[in-house]
Formats: structure tokens, sequence, C-alpha cells
């Protein structure tokens, strides 16, 4: 099963778009699936309020955990995450037109009148398992290339 497939398998599970991303590679890199699951809850619908997607925010959480910087004085390690993380950014944006939950629905989740057409609308099961699935894939690149 590719990374893509595990992360909107979770994401289908009742798991949110950042937790689905997040779980599908750390899982892979030392973290259980618990602890992964759970660090990942509050960073879906743009942290519940319709900011940076989700999906993003578990992507550049599993791109911390690759290449993240951890020693003070190994500024080289820092530059490196911090490019990656901007390339991931570009690559989403270039692909989806932002990175802003809102602006990819259409709708702010964090406004009840908004969030009652998001369901109607089935968005959550139809548009966003495919942002999940674009961030998944466009870490998997990200990966291969560094």
């Amino acid at each position: 099963m590719t990374h893509a497939e595990k992360a909107v398998k979770y994401f289908s599970s009742n798991f949110n778009c950042s937790q689905g991303v997040f779980t599908a590679f750390a899982t892979e890199h030392g973290m259980d699936e618990k602890t992964a699951l759970r660090l990942a809850t509050c960073f879906g619908g743009g942290a519940r309020n319709g900011e940076m997607c989700g999906a993003v925010s578990g992507a550049l959480m599993v791109l911390g955990l690759l290449y993240g910087h951890c020693d003070s004085n190994d500024l080289e390690c820092k530059r490196k995450a911090y490019e990656i993380s901007k390339d991931f950014m570009k690559r989403f944006k270039e692909k989806n037109g932002s990175v802003v939950c809102r602006q990819l629905l259409g709708y702010d989740l964090s406004k009840d009148e908004d969030m009652k057409v998001i369901q109607e609308k089935n968005l959550f099961r139809t548009f966003c398992p495919e942002m999940v699935k674009t961030a998944a894939e466009i870490l998997d690149k990200i990966i291969e290339e560094n």
C-alpha cells in the first residue's frame, strides 16, 4: 500500500487529514501509531479554524520528523529543513492553488453556516481525500529526492 493510500485510509476511518498524512509516514520512522494519531489530532481542518490545511500540517510534521533541526549548532540542518518545507509548500500550492483550508474548500469550517454547507456537499468525504492524497504524493517525491 502506498503512503497516499494509507493516508486516505486513515482519513476514511474517522481520523482527520493531518492524522492521515502524518501517521502514514511516522509509523515507518519510529513512531507508534497511537502517538502519531494523537500528535496530529489538533491540526485537522486548519486547526479546526480553516487556517493551514491539515494535510499540509501533517506533511510538514513528517518533514520535521525526517529532516528536522535538533542540534542548536547545526545551522545547515536547519537551513535544509526550511528549504525542504518551502519546496513542499510551493508544490502543494502549484497543484491546489493554496495551502489554506477555507480557500481550498471554498467555505470556512469555523463558521456554523459554512460548516452546514460543507456537510451538505459532503466535502470532507469527496474533496478532502484528494488533499490528503496529494500531500502524501508530494511528500514521497520530496523524500525520494532528498
